[in-house]
């Protein structure tokens, strides 16, 4: 046990968080298959709750089968838990358990909450991770709230209710699981102002990040923000804006509809139109929104708001031959180095994934394979319809995908590296070509 735990505390804290993941995943499997789980008459294989567990933990909502017509209630309120970890994160969660056991949070807890929130210093991150969980067991319980008074209308006061807190917590994690059944997701809901408003406000707050709400909270005024707070709203309304009229433009949806699923493509996975009757054009529209994804610190996934800003702050900086900056603050170089490996990395796992399930699923089209790997690489859960239909090896990939997009792709490689900097540098040449 000693050397055990010896063994655990020399291990980087990315490498932790990975694995972190990956036991609650197989955890959940393993729960999901349990006779209590699963209801009577239905079939739930290994690879099905495999799928089900890893698209709960990494927040996606990619489904290979309906959660309402094959789970209990209680397989249905483990599903609510794995997303519920996913969203927080494993070791945010472990850490406030710490807190309510009244255990010391260590150095090594310390450090991996700083790896998974993406913050720069150890200060404060026990208060922090106290005002993430009551930050999200307030809008959780709001959401649940005003989406009872919605859900009340069809369903009896207690299903209502379960309907309810699962739908909350799905929406803030930026979950797209449903319990309604028949794989209809929100279409029914489709014209509902009151559903549609608090889905999408629930999204939006849970994409914008911890950190972010934070400051908000703290400032009340844009001006004295942090730079971090400012990027992340300025390019999420843009995204949101620009999402919209482009999908109404394309679409024979309501303004209501074009905005929601604007909403909910940066990495939600609600639906209230059928997306497999979309135009390539409206899928494709998607696409871009759902590989950008929300921002840092957030329980959304993509490469997120902040590194698709500093690309563009680089090349407009580039064109213009000027310095690279935002809101009278430069942004470093080792920032836009990372903004573009992360970028590059993240279009490298999408383009093998989509060459594999091309080959796997040769029934499928292009698009239909793309929109599929691309949603599960920015923890989206949006599907054309054919996540059900896949082969196990299909499922396979979709899997790895999910995995790699919630992790991160660069942490994923960055864990097997332990290497010092080297003292000697090469010379720089002046121009390449």
């Amino acid at each position: 046990m000693k050397k055990i735990n010896m063994f655990l505390r020399n291990q980087p804290p990315g490498r932790m968080i990975v694995a972190g993941f990956a036991a609650v995943i197989l955890l959940g499997m393993l729960v999901l298959l349990l006779p209590i789980s699963v209801k009577d008459g239905a079939e739930v294989t290994l690879i099905d709750a495999l799928f089900t567990s890893t698209s709960a933990v990494c927040v996606t909502g990619l489904i290979a089968i309906d959660t309402a017509d094959h789970f209990t209630a209680f397989g249905q309120g483990v599903v609510a838990a794995l997303i519920q970890v996913g969203g927080l994160g494993v070791t945010s969660l472990g850490v406030g358990l710490m807190l309510v056991a009244r255990k010391r949070v260590g150095i090594k807890s310390r450090m991996m909450v700083k790896e998974a929130l993406n913050i720069e210093s150890y200060k404060g991150i026990v208060k922090l991770v106290k005002s993430v969980l009551l930050m999200t067991l307030c809008f959780e319980a709001g959401g649940a709230l005003l989406s009872f008074l919605v859900f009340s209308r069809d369903y009896s006061t207690v299903h209502a209710i379960g309907i309810s807190i699962f739908h909350s917590i799905a929406a803030f994690n930026n979950s797209g699981f449903d319990i309604l059944g028949g794989l209809r997701n929100l279409t029914p809901y489709q014209d509902d102002v009151l559903l549609n408003l608090t889905t999408c406000t629930l999204i939006i707050f849970g994409g914008l990040g911890f950190l972010v709400i934070l400051d908000i909270g703290k400032q009340k005024c844009f001006k004295k923000l942090t730079l971090h707070s400012k990027v992340v709203i300025v390019t999420s309304l843009v995204l949101l804006v620009v999402g919209t009229l482009t999908l109404k433009l394309t679409e024979n949806v309501t303004w209501l509809g074009a905005f929601f699923q604007s909403v909910s493509a940066r990495t939600a996975g609600f639906s209230t139109y059928p997306i497999g009757q979309f135009t390539d054009a409206g899928l494709f529209v998607l696409c871009i929104l759902m590989f950008i994804g929300a921002s840092p610190g957030s329980t959304g996934g993509g490469i997120k708001t902040s590194t698709f800003f500093i690309m563009f702050q680089k090349i407009r900086g580039t064109c213009t031959k000027g310095t690279v900056h935002a809101f009278h603050r430069n942004i470093s170089e080792q920032n836009i180095s990372k903004a573009f490996m992360i970028t590059i990395l993240s279009g490298t796992v999408v383009c093998v994934a989509t060459f594999f399930m091309c080959v796997l699923e040769p029934e499928y089209s292009f698009m239909q394979l793309l929109f599929e790997v691309v949603s599960a690489f920015g923890t989206v859960g949006l599907s054309t319809g054919i996540t059900p239909a896949l082969s196990v090896a299909g499922k396979a990939v979709i899997i790895l995908v999910m995995f790699t997009g919630r992790v991160g792709a660069f942490t994923l490689i960055s864990m097997w590296v332990n290497r010092t900097e080297p003292r000697a540098r090469y010379s720089e040449e002046v121009s390449i070509g």
